[in-house]
């Protein structure tokens, strides 16, 4: 496999990506909605569905133990953790429709921190693409009939937190694949890093829910998907630029999302979400059209390598 082709892959795993986080979503809010588990059990339950894809990557890839694939696995993997803890905390202080738009603007961290500190450079194209697709995030957060005044507090700092550490979360990742960590490693310590943080999930409730044996079962069910996901994510990083992986892949997973909630709950978008469907698409298929224009120009440009002897 050509390195061109080998840095094309990034499509197929973001393509992958947001399919198992489109899922996810769609049908993540049954275990609560159904049986009123806990969303910090849904955390714990996440953290041991990480064991099955870790293992899976694990068995392909031998498990780096350089000091320098345990710092940015551990911060890709505290980070992700975290901001997971941090929302918990976060939707019992505030409306959730206020909160996800300001989560989900986390790409922003991502694409600063990509072109700050690992120059990347990225087209007019792309930038435009980049653009249309924060916007279609915030857009898509926009739920039917959200109104009325709502007092600042705790949450919103708190997901202005979680926009960070997430954000920060994908860079991590690209800082550990350009450091030569392959995918498998990465994916090992933010496993090692979210179950760290179950402790600290079981004393948030207060202790181990009583529920029908449906509800953790539905809930390993739904969070696989969760989990599959982020390994598909680290793969993504590890082979496309950050400032272009994750604007797509944070504005199509909500895209899919949708279009299933409106085929199997039979909800209609609203008009914002229609619009921020448009420019989610939109916008990826800039992202990637100039991605792919990226790649061609060093090829058309490279001047022939002279004979040997010559």
């Amino acid at each position: 496999m050509t390195s061109r082709d080998n840095k094309q892959t990034w499509i197929l795993y973001a393509g992958l990506l947001v399919l198992f986080w489109g899922v996810w979503g769609a049908f993540s809010s049954q275990p609560t909605e159904r049986y009123g588990y806990p969303d910090e059990m849904i955390y714990v339950i996440w953290a041991f569905t990480m064991l099955v894809p870790a293992a899976v990557a694990l068995r392909r890839e031998r498990f780096d133990r350089r000091p320098i694939a345990a710092l940015y696995g551990l911060a890709a993997g505290l980070t992700g953790a975290g901001g997971q803890l941090l929302l918990f905390q976060a939707l019992s202080d505030g409306p959730a429709y206020l909160i996800f738009p300001v989560v989900s603007l986390s790409p922003v961290i991502t694409v600063l921190m990509a072109v700050a500190l690992l120059r990347e450079r990225i087209g007019r194209l792309a930038v435009i693409g980049v653009i249309a697709a924060l916007i279609a995030i915030v857009l898509i957060s926009i739920p039917a009939g959200a109104g009325g005044s709502v007092s600042t507090g705790s949450w919103l700092l708190l997901a202005v937190l979680i926009c960070v550490a997430w954000g920060a979360q994908a860079f991590f990742m690209r800082k550990a694949a350009l450091a030569g960590v392959n995918d498998a490693t990465t994916f090992g310590w933010m496993t090692i890093s979210g179950l760290l943080l179950v402790p600290v999930a079981v004393l948030m409730m207060g202790g181990l829910p009583d529920a029908p044996w449906q509800a953790p079962a539905l809930t390993a069910g739904t969070q696989i998907l969760n989990a599959v996901g982020a390994l598909f994510l680290v793969m993504a990083l590890s082979r496309g630029k950050a400032s272009v992986v994750a604007p797509i892949t944070n504005a199509l997973a909500p895209v899919l999302t949708i279009v299933l909630s409106l085929m199997v709950y039979q909800t209609l978008p609203t008009v914002w979400a229609t619009i921020g469907i448009v420019l989610a698409l939109g916008g990826s298929t800039l992202m990637v059209y100039a991605d792919e224009k990226r790649e061609e120009i060093p090829e058309a440009l490279e001047p022939s390598t002279p004979a040997a002897g010559s």
